[in-house]
């Protein structure tokens, strides 16, 4: 009677198959269906980093052989921009021309000396210049003139030295793809002999091969903006810096999605306190790659499922770029109670930091908003640089340079920068 009534149980599955997911013990219950929705949710910003620099003492100036020196990451392609007030002039500032100081070759080798020659003396086109020197009157007679180039002689018929003989321009590698630019006041001794005021400086991503902002601090030809009048009139950096606060922190792609669905297992993509286990999470998480990971998973013992979702066209996920929408995916799923899911992908403009699901992921029967339960790792198999400023980042046209740690939480703030809250960049959802 007992073999009779299993016998009967399995006619019952051959006949309702797609309502009973069929076996042995039948532990698995019914196949249930739903939709996994991954987006880049980060409203994302063109520069990389920016700061400010002054002299010694109040407020700052930078007299005559005296210099300062600006520290930043910088990427192949990215380029360093300041701008600082000719102080003994109604309205002229120095700035290299857009997009600024090329730190690397086209080879990708850090440039390093002299290159005081990119350095140019600017009007600001807000007033009428007087002879340049001490007894300047500020602000002086209002004027409304774009911004243009100051090539020996301005507008008035006064007369000025190139850049080059006013202000030195030091670069130096540190190495690791960070940098040291010295500015250095020369101008002692000569006919436009001046203070330099306070400044700001910027450094814009590259994506793509294009710079996200080419032109943070001025643009030649056009009216001036954002503060830059009170540094070329003023000498006073504060309503410029507050402006480019507002357009500098994080950039990145997401790579395309890793989902995995499993039983009986821990979290198969990866865990905390390990090496790499060699299965493909560095190709993830170094270059975006997916692939080699989803094969290695899809024989492993308890794993059912497996999808790689690469963005529409972009093929990664792009994030919010001037209020526009971030790249999203979606997957339908299938799963049976006792299913968990994990996802994981690359964090793009690093050298192999990856989101992932915590722990032993979530349950697959779970609705709604799951963000928190993702987080941001570091692989252990690339030295790390500034995201978005490494020259051995892969997708920033770099090769990484191999270390062997343990995956660890990327901490925030990091040695870098400080990032937004996770779910501020990746939007996980089950519906």
């Amino acid at each position: 009677m007992t073999q009779l009534r299993k016998r009967n149980a399995w006619y019952l599955c051959l006949l309702l198959p797609l309502a009973i997911a069929c076996n042995d013990d039948n532990s698995g219950g019914p196949v249930e269906t739903s939709t996994i929705t991954v987006e880049n949710v980060l409203d994302s910003r063109p520069l990389v980093q920016s700061g400010t620099f002054k002299g010694d003492g109040t407020p700052g100036l930078i007299f005559p052989d005296q210099s300062v020196s600006i520290s930043f990451s910088a990427a192949k392609g990215e380029a360093v921009t300041f701008a600082t007030m000719y102080g003994w002039s109604n309205d002229l500032f120095f700035a290299p021309a857009n997009p600024g100081i090329l730190v690397y070759d086209a080879n990708g080798n850090p440039i390093e000396g002299d290159v005081s020659s990119q350095v140019k003396l600017w009007d600001n086109g807000t007033r009428i210049n007087q002879a340049p020197g001490a007894n300047v009157v500020h602000p002086g007679t209002a004027d409304n003139q774009n911004i243009a180039a100051v090539a020996g002689m301005d507008a008035q018929g006064n007369d000025y030295l190139p850049a080059s003989s006013l202000m030195q321009a030091m670069l130096a590698y540190n190495g690791n793809s960070t940098f040291t630019l010295t500015l250095k006041n020369i101008s002692k001794g000569t006919a436009n002999e001046t203070p330099f005021s306070p400044g700001v400086w910027a450094i814009s991503y590259i994506a793509g091969g294009q710079l996200l902002n080419a032109a943070p601090l001025y643009s030649a030809g056009q009216p001036t903006a954002n503060g830059l009048t009170s540094i070329a009139e003023a000498g006073n950096n504060a309503p410029l810096y507050t402006y480019v606060q507002t357009i500098t922190g994080i950039f990145t792609p997401l790579s395309p999605v890793l989902v995995v669905i499993y039983n009986g297992i821990d979290n198969p993509i990866y865990k905390l306190g390990e090496n790499d286990r060699g299965e493909g999470l560095k190709d993830l998480a170094q270059k975006g790659n997916a692939d080699i990971l989803a094969a290695a998973l899809k024989v492993k013992t308890g794993v059912k499922e497996v999808y790689v979702l690469p963005a529409p066209e972009s093929k990664v996920l792009l994030p919010m770029i001037n209020g526009g929408k971030g790249g999203m995916v979606t997957q339908a799923i299938t799963y049976q109670k006792g299913d968990r899911i994990a996802i994981a992908t690359m964090y793009g403009f690093s050298n192999d930091w990856f989101f992932a699901s915590t722990g032993d992921g979530v349950d697959a029967t779970t609705k709604g908003d799951i963000s928190t339960t993702i987080a941001l790792y570091n692989d252990g198999t690339a030295i790390d640089q500034f995201p978005g400023a490494g020259i051995t980042q892969f997708n920033l046209a770099g090769t990484p340079l191999s270390e062997s740690k343990h995956i660890e939480a990327v901490p925030n703030p990091n040695p870098f920068t400080t990032l937004p809250a996770i779910d501020k960049i990746i939007s996980v959802k089950l519906q």
